[in-house]
């Protein structure tokens, strides 16, 4: 029972980094918040994230953030601070008897030394709702303080009863200003880093280090620290970390990107948006960027098809030809030469005139029809057996004549009602192609005004 009075339980060992064998980013966690790296929009001083860390004021906190950016050691941090139990559990690995068993340790280090606990749940969103409930009592009584912490949107990953007893706190990537000031600390810190050797790190090398992270701490320390123990001495005793050096240890950048979650979504929308904006600069940047992280061409080719309609649409029909065009290419060929048909559609797509105006029209004829507003067919658009019947209560025989445009004239129009009431749910805009329509309509209009 004695490490019931350590402050971090049975894993402090493990969390404050005095392993031997632990990597860079095990041993360079943080002990205190002054040391954390990024997330001064929740840590700075008199923020409220800060001040409920300091005053000891918080029961139940969810970080939600990318890897790497500190959501465990934000955790481990304030157990430190607040001189908790820390009790770390993984979503993926535990189990309701796990969590009840925790928690009855929790209530008895409570009721016997007075030492709150902190339940640390990482991968929150692996929790299933059974795993989820088993905590709700207890988030209420104050048994435990609640830590979770998941990559994943929590509005969509946690069910909304553990929501409403929980502080939601979005972590964001760190700045490479911040992860080239942590390289730093690691790399002069004899005790947690790798102060003790003879290191020489040109600035090149820090910064590359820094920018092919993406924001993810581990990701920059683990590189860092690659690079330090596979590179052999020089002539003088001397590891020399040179930019080549650093690009072999670090190689390819990596892309926060899940495919099922919000760097999916978050990224197609952009995408979207930029093709819709006319900027083809923007909209190619994004679609390198799902093309890198590996994203499905046909989801890619799909979305240019909704565009081509949707924000292109009669403004220039050829636009949903070029979007079939090339998902039928890239089906065809695959990667890597897809990109060029995508390519080529995202373009077309991005610098082509705009207009929403047949789905905007398609939309309103919808609501009027959901909304319970369905109209009658006019008797003359009917068919024969609708006709006479028409006739049969009373209809005339002009009534119930159908006029065959093409047998009207070199313009093959007639007018005549086609919905009654005479609802307009279709205005052309004067975009691209779509002015032809307007000045078509317009001169039928004035063709009809004659008539009467």
């Amino acid at each position: 029972m004695a490490d019931l009075f350590t402050p971090f339980g049975s894993n402090a060992e493990a969390l404050s980094g005095t392993t031997g064998n632990m990597p860079l980013a095990g041993r360079m966690r943080p002990e205190s918040l002054d040391e954390v790296a990024g997330q001064r929009h929740l840590l700075a001083e008199g923020k409220l994230l800060r001040r409920a860390i300091e005053t000891d004021r918080f029961s139940s906190l969810i970080f939600y953030g990318p890897p790497g950016v500190g959501k465990t050691t934000l955790a481990y941090v304030i157990a430190r601070q607040t001189s908790a139990y820390f009790v770390m559990l993984n979503g993926v690995e535990s189990n309701v008897s796990e969590i009840r068993e925790k928690i009855a340790e929790a209530r008895t280090r409570l009721s016997l030394h007075g030492q709150k606990t902190i339940l640390f749940v990482d991968e929150l969103h692996r929790f299933n709702k059974a795993q989820q409930d088993v905590l709700l009592p207890h988030l209420e009584r104050g048994t435990v303080r609640f830590i979770g912490a998941t990559t994943e949107n929590p509005y969509f990953a946690i069910n909304s009863a553990m929501l409403s007893r929980s502080q939601i706190f979005p972590l964001e990537p760190v700045s490479e200003e911040e992860l080239v000031e942590l390289l730093r600390r690691a790399a002069a810190d004899p005790r947690r880093g790798l102060g003790e050797m003879p290191l020489e790190i040109e600035e090149a090398a820090l910064r590359h280090l820094a920018l092919k992270a993406d924001g993810d701490a581990r990701k920059a320390l683990t590189a860092l620290e690659v690079a330090a123990l596979s590179t052999p001495p020089g002539a003088e005793g001397r590891i020399c970390i040179s930019l080549a050096v650093a690009e072999e240890s670090i190689q390819k950048k990596a892309i926060r990107y899940d495919r099922a979650g919000d760097g999916h979504y978050d990224t197609i929308s952009a995408f979207i948006k930029s093709m819709r904006g006319s900027d083809p600069d923007a909209a190619l940047y994004w679609l390198a960027f799902m093309l890198h992280a590996g994203e499905d061409i046909r989801f890619i080719a799909r979305r240019l098809v909704i565009c081509a309609s949707e924000d292109v649409g009669l403004a220039d029909s050829n636009a949903l030809r070029v979007a079939l065009a090339a998902a039928q290419a890239a089906e065809m060929v695959g990667m890597p030469e897809a990109r060029i048909p995508l390519a080529h559609a995202t373009v077309y797509l991005a610098t082509a005139p705009k207009s929403n105006s047949a789905y905007a029209a398609l939309d309103a004829a919808m609501q009027d029809v959901k909304e319970g507003r369905t109209l009658a067919v006019p008797d003359h658009l009917a068919t024969p057996t609708r006709k006479k019947l028409a006739r049969l209560r009373g209809a005339s025989l002009e009534e119930t004549t159908y006029k065959y445009a093409h047998d009207y004239g070199e313009e093959h129009f007639v007018p005549q009602a086609y919905l009654p009431e005479g609802r307009v749910y279709y205005t052309p805009t004067r975009n691209g192609l779509e002015l032809r329509i307007a000045e078509r309509m317009e001169y039928l209009r004035r063709l009809s005004e004659q008539k009467d």
